[in-house]
Formats: C-alpha cells, structure tokens, sequence
C-alpha cells in the first residue's frame, strides 16, 4: 500500500517540511492524530545546544493526505526523512501516532534507529468499541475537502489535553482547536484509519534491542498510562517517566518535565 511518490516528498521537500535544529545525535520527533510538528517546539529550544534535533509534519499535515495509508507508509516516511537529513539513524521520538509509526520503525528499519522515546503511545491496539466510535466519528468525512466542523474539533480537545491543561491553560487548547477546525475533513478521515485498524505488536517487541524512554501524561484521557506500561515487560532496555497534570499531549502540556525526563535519557544513553 506504501506511495512511493508521497514518500518520495520527505527526501525532495525536507527544509518544507521539517524544524532542523542544532548539532549532534539526531533526535527526530513525529507528531501525532491532529497536531503538527510545532507541538515539538519545547523539546527542540531544550534539546538544539547538544542535539540535532528534528521536527516533521506526517503525511496528514501535507498535501499527501490522500490516498489511504498505514503506519508501515509512515515508516517509510521516516526513513525517507532521514535521507533527507543525511542521517544515516536516529533516535526516533513519536507521540500517540508517532509513537505507533516509531515502533514499526524499529521493526522495519532497526540498523536506522539508535533508541526511542515513545510519548503517550502503546503497542496494542485500541480496544474495538473505541474503535468502532473513532470509525463512526470521521466515515461521513472520507471525500470532504471542507474544514471538518467546530464541533468536532472542540470535542477533541477532551481526547487530547488533560483535565488540568484545560482548566489552567485554555488559551493552548483554543489555539490548537482553532487549528484543528482548517484540517480538510479527507485528511483527517486518513489520518484515524492509518492506525485505527493496526494490528497488535506487543509481542514484536522484544525484537527492539535499543533503549526506549516511555513518557505518559498522568491525565490522558486518551491512552491512560496503564496502557503504556506493558511495553516495559515486553522491550529490553526501557524505562518510563509520568508526566504530573498532563493528559494526551504532555510534552506540550507540561514541557517542563517532558523535557528534563528526554534530556536525562539522552545524556545518559547517547
């Protein structure tokens, strides 16, 4: 199913398409479902004085959001990013969806991946009825070219900010809500079902032989941590850190910790 053409883009239109900053190790983050690769600015102003530190926008953020494609695509994706970069690995830091594609990055391309950070991410699927309600919630959008409705993308908020992000900073859940409301309905239809069908991996997981920080948001409505702490038991060489009154996005709710929890594991393993 892989798109050679929409691949092809991150090693043609790189400088278009990603945040480069700094020198050194490449730390290459993915966003996840709805968000950009400006939900990274935090790590890469911490990150750019020892690290060369990569952002990318996913296929869903470009105008490659259509066809259908799936997390293996991504993957490809992200290789092609590093040929972009010139890179030849990287440590491969994902959130949610980013997250998902980093574990099959790992699988796929494991010469290329020197470890992980895996934010508010897992290795199982979601269960079906959460499933089947993602499903419901975008088929009517499959061919919308128009913005998806206000409606949709304030209630997406609830998903993706915790209960104290969005009681003390609502002006950051506006700002991305008022962002989420100019995604082509199309796009983001693509975006849900590049992961909403995945197969399970926890049992792949034993193939990753690199280290692997696990950052959680303690409030994701989302994906609560109990969901995230499997894979310590199945990976080799991990280690998770909770993130306090952050939800789904805590490297941006709560960037502070996000931060001193990335930094610490690099320094200590790269």
């Amino acid at each position: 199913m892989m798109d050679d053409s929409a691949t092809e883009m991150y090693r043609s239109r790189t400088d278009a398409l990603t945040t480069d900053v700094g020198e050194g190790q490449p730390v290459v983050f993915a966003h996840g479902t709805l968000m950009d690769r400006t939900m990274f600015a935090p790590q890469l102003e911490a990150l750019h004085d020892e690290y060369r530190a990569i952002a990318y926008d996913l296929r869903a953020r470009t105008d490659r959001y259509a066809p259908g494609y799936d997390l293996w695509d991504l993957a490809d994706d992200c290789a092609a990013v590093l040929d972009g970069i010139s890179e030849d690995s990287a440590v491969i830091a994902g959130m949610s969806l980013g997250g998902f594609m980093a574990l099959r990055f790992a699988l796929a391309y494991p010469e290329r991946v020197d470890g992980l950070v895996l934010i508010d991410s897992m290795a199982a699927p979601h269960p079906e009825e959460e499933r089947a309600a993602f499903s419901d919630l975008v088929e009517p959008y499959e061919d919308v070219l128009e913005p998806m409705p206000r409606e949709i993308a304030e209630g997406s908020a609830a998903e993706l900010f915790g209960e104290t992000t969005r009681e003390e900073t609502p002006e950051l859940v506006e700002t991305w809500i008022n962002r989420w409301e100019t995604y082509p309905g199309k796009a983001v239809y693509h975006e849900l079902n590049s992961w909403l069908g995945r197969p399970d991996v926890t049992d792949r997981l034993s193939e990753i032989d690199v280290p692997v920080l696990i950052v959680h948001g303690e409030e994701d409505p989302s994906l609560p941590p109990s969901r995230a702490e499997p894979m310590l038991e199945e990976l080799s060489d991990a280690e998770i850190e909770l993130i306090p009154a952050a939800g789904h996005t805590s490297n941006l709710e709560r960037p502070e910790p996000a931060n001193d929890a990335i930094r610490s594991f690099l320094d200590e393993r790269f």
